[in-house]
């Protein structure tokens, strides 16, 4: 088996100091606000549009813009549902190898209806069905 090498674009070795460990973890950081470095990272890591992350956060790319200028930590409720969404692609590149093929299960119809995962990802709790759903993933196709 041929040895694994981690891309410059894997999330795996980037944010490990965001507090992910564990939900209460989670929380502790997103209480103190995150930077918005992390979302300019986050957003390049996945190749994500920074419009379209800030569109799963339900903020304007402008609004990021103006905490960035000010040098503003984003507020508890958008740095959980960042810290939420940087933990389920880690765990969507540790399920599918890559970024690339995360993403591409994210476009994908599931459920048998036209709803993609990637719908899902606007809201927190959304965020954590789809954790769940590459938890059975995870635990049905062992790799």
């Amino acid at each position: 088996m041929p040895a694994l090498h981690i891309l410059p674009s894997s999330i795996r070795g980037r944010f490990n100091d965001l507090g992910l460990e564990s939900a209460h973890a989670l929380v502790l950081s997103a209480r103190k606000g995150i930077k918005t470095k992390v979302f300019y990272e986050f957003a390049d890591t996945i190749k994500m549009s920074e419009k379209a992350l800030a569109i799963l956060l339900n903020l304007s790319s402008r609004t990021i813009s103006n905490y960035k200028d000010q040098r503003k930590s984003l507020e508890p409720a958008y740095s959980e549902h960042l810290l939420k969404l940087i933990s389920l692609f880690k765990k969507g590149e540790e399920i599918f190898g890559t970024i690339y093929e995360f993403n591409y299960w994210l476009q994908k119809p599931f459920w048998n209806t036209k709803e993609r995962p990637l719908d899902w990802l606007i809201t927190s709790g959304g965020v954590d069905l789809i954790i769940e759903e590459l938890d059975r993933l995870a635990n049905a196709y062992p790799a």
